[in-house]
């Protein structure tokens, strides 16, 4: 017992028991879970019959012209989800923050309330904003201009358009919360020393507030290319199903759902969720090591 008593108050033992709850974690829902996926994507898996078949899940993938359509929507909504999420969240931030703001948490509270909403919801107000039917509210709007009614969600153009719509929506408020922590972090003696040197407001933002937001700035647009690449219930919800026409909505994660769960061919959709892992890791990598975060040795 008094072994037992020892080894317990161990100080050598105490931090490997404190972390030993993050790498159980770590090792039962991820590397696990990638271990059999990495082995699954070798396999044809049906129900109640697996059959090692090699490459041949990899291969079919890369000749699937429908994968590619999906490949290149959630890369065109990953691009404009970030070119949009980054530069104008940071905006109103400093409008937000400014001093001559007035209400500005009355507006940060407004902003926000998208991301409270749930996405079911969401999604299918956008789906009756964007409807086909003359009394929806886009085709209202096109009314007042003498402009016919528009199958916004059957065409390519205007369907991925209202998706990123749906998405500004629904995530410039998070986003504008991540630069307003970054804003409060930069000691206003920078500002003043600035406005004593004659600077207006615009060479303030571009030579003080844009450098010391960088980490912020890296962080969100890490975030937003995975979201942007795991994006899936958005399109399932504006469009009632996994199926849009053409498949103008489809996504990567989309068609994983499709290959997985609707025509159960789990061994084809677990190569479709590792070449998107390594799709999402090569995309991050390559902006870290742009911006500067992951640097060569000597540098």
């Amino acid at each position: 017992m008094a072994g037992l008593k020892k080894l317990v108050y161990s100080q050598k033992l105490a931090p490997y028991v404190f972390v030993s709850a993050f790498f159980l974690t770590f090792a039962i829902f991820f590397v696990y879970p990638l271990a059999n996926t990495t082995v699954m994507s070798f396999q044809s898996v049906l129900p109640g019959e697996v059959e090692f078949i090699g490459l041949d899940n990899y291969t079919k993938l890369f000749h699937d012209e429908v994968f590619w359509k999906a490949v290149a929507n959630s890369f065109l909504y990953m691009v404009l989800t970030v070119a949009l999420l980054i530069p104008f969240p940071m905006v109103f931030a400093c409008f937000i923050h400014s001093k001559i703001m007035i209400g500005g948490e009355f507006f940060k509270s407004v902003l926000f309330i998208p991301v409270l909403t749930s996405l079911v919801v969401a999604g299918t107000i956008f789906r009756l904003i964007f409807g086909e039917l003359p009394g929806s509210f886009m085709n209202q709007l096109l009314g007042y201009f003498h402009h016919e009614p528009i199958k916004w969600l059957k065409m390519q153009t205007t369907g991925f358009g209202a998706l990123i719509v749906l998405a500004c929506w629904r995530w410039t408020g998070v986003n504008i919360l991540y630069f307003l922590s970054g804003l409060k972090s930069i000691p206003q003696e920078f500002y003043e020393s600035a406005e004593i040197d004659g600077a207006n407001a615009w060479q303030k933002f571009f030579r003080i507030t844009m450098p010391l937001l960088k980490p912020i700035t890296i962080y969100v647009s890490t975030i937003s290319v995975y979201a942007g690449l795991a994006m899936f219930l958005e399109s399932y919800m504006l469009w009632t199903n996994n199926n849009s026409p053409d498949n103008i909505g489809l996504t990567i994660v989309g068609y994983l759902y499709r290959q997985g769960i609707e025509k159960n061919r789990m061994g084809y959709a677990s190569a479709v969720g590792l070449v998107l892992l390594a799709l999402a890791m090569l995309i991050n990598l390559a902006q870290l090591r742009l911006t500067g975060v992951l640097k060569k040795e000597g540098e």
